[in-house]
């Protein structure tokens, strides 16, 4: 593997998309996932057609658009790539669709949150490979049904229960993307320092991989940070101790919980003592909006078992407790779940 050319300064999305695996052999983890597209994609290839269109459900950074860019250039065609809140009329989708090439791929990422209008219009787009353009206005306006190239639709949604039903049917293979192992963390790791060429050992790999939250964005970020560490106050080697030192001046700690997260733990035992605590209250104690709260804290604080939603608002388990180094305040009660928000 080459070491990809960028310098320090350049953008990270740059060195983000320079990691990218491009074919599916060298895309790590998601075995299940990557065995079913391997056999839409193949069949596709032999019929002489565009596949199915393609839902990619997961958290961020399970590798949803590299799958989507994968995917066309695996069939050898031409990708667009627009998200779902840059549709906001039926407009913006049928001038994006009825300019895409034959057998092109268009990947939608996030489109749980594409405008109405323009997800009816898909509708039509996705099944009948056309499009229906209103022309004049009122009682007088009139459809021009206007035929479109075959093509191959990747949505990628991080909360695939918020699509409707008429969207999510018009999928023909649908995938969800499980969080990643640390093993398989590791192997992502490898082939990113690689690229990098950071001189990344086996027990530093361990020690990224095991507090990269399951994501393998995270742990590629991590990893450049931790590079930095190493070029500037070690001597460039990434060993266990050169991570763990590099990490503990990021606020990333042997969970993976960052700054935020801690807040998060932290006021919900020590101001509400434990809980329960609603939403709202928990965002005014820790300076942020109650969204950034739900969806970048809470998913990985209840997946990890520190904290549960419950009907009464959000409490700490006794692992948060015992991550704090605190002590649970006796026996704690088992609450009802519930997956909605307590405000």
């Amino acid at each position: 593997m080459s070491e990809v050319d960028v310098d320090a300064g350049d953008d990270e999305r740059v060195v983000e998309a320079a990691l990218r695996p491009r074919r599916l052999e060298e895309f790590v983890g998601q075995e299940r996932v990557r065995e079913q597209l391997q056999l839409v994609l193949e069949s596709a290839r032999r019929r002489g057609r565009p596949p199915d269109h393609v839902l990619l459900s997961g958290a961020p950074g399970l590798g949803k658009t590299s799958l989507a860019m994968i995917i066309a250039a695996e069939l050898g065609t031409g990708i667009r790539v627009t998200s779902g809140p840059a549709l906001e009329r039926a407009g913006d989708l049928a001038a994006l669709v009825s300019s895409l090439a034959e057998g092109e791929v268009l990947f939608i990422d996030e489109i749980h949150r594409i405008a109405r209008p323009a997800e009816e219009l898909l509708y039509v787009a996705m099944e009948d490979f056309r499009v229906d353009v209103v022309a004049g206005k009122g009682p007088g306006s009139t459809a021009i049904p206007l035929e479109v190239a075959p093509f191959t639709l990747v949505g990628a949604t991080t909360r695939s229960g918020l699509l409707t039903g008429p969207l999510r049917d018009r999928f023909g293979f649908t995938a969800h993307m499980e969080p990643y192992t640390p093993a398989e963390l590791e192997r992502v790791l490898a082939r990113s320092a690689g690229l990098l060429g950071v001189d990344l050992r086996p027990d530093g790999g361990t020690e990224i991989a095991g507090r990269s939250r399951g994501t393998p964005r995270i742990a590629n970020r991590l990893l450049r940070r931790v590079r930095d560490f190493a070029e500037v106050r070690a001597d460039g080697v990434v060993t266990r101790a050169v991570a763990r030192e590099a990490l503990a001046v990021y606020d990333v700690d042997d969970l993976g919980l960052d700054r935020l997260d801690r807040a998060v733990l932290d006021a919900l035992v020590r101001r509400f003592n434990g809980g329960p605590v609603g939403l709202s209250t928990l965002a005014v104690a820790v300076s942020e909006e109650p969204e950034t709260v739900e969806e970048v804290a809470e998913p990985f604080l209840v997946r990890t078992g520190l904290i549960q939603r419950t009907s009464r608002g959000r409490v700490a388990t006794p692992a948060a407790w015992r991550h704090l180094g605190l002590r649970p305040p006796g026996p704690v009660d088992v609450l009802p779940l519930d997956l909605g928000d307590a405000g």
